[in-house]
């Protein structure tokens, strides 16, 4: 995997009186800023913020970790919706938890675009011509691919790439596993571990040796089908950085003999007495790649596997559907819906298993869906052909 994409993008701007030009990259499909000036350690913050507020870019050339500090004043500015000694107007009372959520979302928008103004130089290997700059090398290999010629990008994305790189190198605990499992950059981390509980605890169909996991991620729950002694798991994705990353992970637990990882949209081929799938819970519309792990447009993914599931179990076999609850909470697919699309499906539920949130938000009593994320629950859906 290279670098380069099909259409490469490019923003222009002027240096020291002479036209200049630069790819442009931007995971979250972010278009390339139509003007670009230079900034440095000289840029004043909250001029900073109104060119960025206006949609100005601002390609720095000054010290990197100035740049950071920078970043961090206009996330300030932005969190208070204007400079020093502006008072910040009183936010929008929702009228209900789905106003909350798209205010929510168009704010969380409308900052991102904001604080996505500050632009960094690469070179063409991934490395950065300003002073006090971080070797970003390996990061940004394991994010993009072999490098193939300089360009610009945000800060704020850069930053991102680092985080990633973190996760990746340290990973993440698995009580279930007993062990670490390491997300790679664009692909789902598994942090919110009771669903990965669900899947540990719940009851294996009779006979099970074979099982389906739609959208492997980053292999969690293959492994723990595997570990649960399941012979052989057949796991999908459509995301190529998903299947990487669970194959390196599979690897890592010396799990990889078990599960067959498969490129495709939803379902393999044949049948299992056990499908298991953990769609993006969300209804609405991803603003990056990443996202569509949470973010489901009109519940395709979770319609479509609904609607195909009956084809690709075997007599007596169990779907597993593991679903938070949370848009029902705000209001975005009602509990109604989900059971009316299972009855169309030709399914029956066969049992359902409850557990209550434990990530740090939903004791959150300052998040603006505070109210739904305290009441949410992630379900595992035991479901059988009618």
């Amino acid at each position: 995997m290279t670098a380069a994409t099909p259409e490469a993008q490019t923003i222009h701007w002027t240096e020291n009186g002479e036209e200049r030009s630069a790819r442009w990259r931007s995971e979250s499909g972010m278009a390339p800023p139509k003007r670009v000036v230079i900034a440095d350690d000289t840029t004043n913050a909250d001029t900073a913020y109104r060119l960025a507020c206006e949609g100005t870019a601002l390609l720095w050339k000054g010290d990197f970790q100035n740049a950071r500090q920078l970043l961090q004043a206009l996330a300030r500015r932005a969190d208070n919706k204007g400079g020093k000694g502006k008072k910040a107007k009183a936010p929008k009372v929702p009228a209900s938890a789905t106003e909350a959520f798209h205010l929510h979302r168009q704010a969380q928008s409308q900052r991102g675009r904001t604080l996505a103004m500050l632009l960094i130089p690469f070179e063409a290997d991934y490395s950065i011509p300003l002073r006090r700059a971080p070797d970003v090398k390996l990061a940004c290999n394991e994010a993009y691919g072999r490098g193939e010629e300089a360009f610009a990008m945000s800060l704020r994305e850069l930053l991102g790439v680092i985080g990633a790189h973190e996760w990746r190198r340290n990973g993440v605990e698995i009580p279930a596993l007993g062990e670490r499992i390491h997300p790679h950059y664009g692909v789902f981390s598994p942090v919110r571990g009771e669903y990965v509980a669900l899947v540990n605890e719940a009851p294996l169909p009779k006979n099970a040796k074979l099982a389906f996991d739609i959208g492997v991620g980053t292999g969690v729950l293959s492994a723990v089908l595997a570990r649960r002694g399941i012979e052989r798991v057949v796991a999908t994705d459509q995301d190529q950085r998903a299947l990487s990353c669970a194959r390196e992970n599979l690897q890592r637990l010396d799990l990889h003999e078990h599960v067959e990882l498969v490129k495709a949209n939803l379902f393999p081929e044949g049948r299992a007495p056990l499908v298991v799938c953990n769609p993006p819970w969300v209804p609405a519309r991803p603003s990056s790649p990443i996202e569509h792990a949470v973010y489901d447009p009109d519940s395709a993914m979770l319609r479509g596997f609904l609607g195909g599931l009956k084809e690709h179990l075997t007599p007596g076999g169990e779907g597993w559907l593991i679903l938070s609850d949370l848009a029902e909470h705000l209001g975005l697919r009602p509990r109604e819906q989900l059971m009316e699309w299972i009855g169309a499906a030709g399914l029956k539920v066969v049992d359902r298993h409850d557990v209550r949130p434990t990530h740090p938000r939903a004791a959150d009593a300052t998040d603006p869906l505070h109210a739904a994320r305290a009441a949410e629950v992630t379900s595992l859906w035991r479901l059988a052909a009618a």
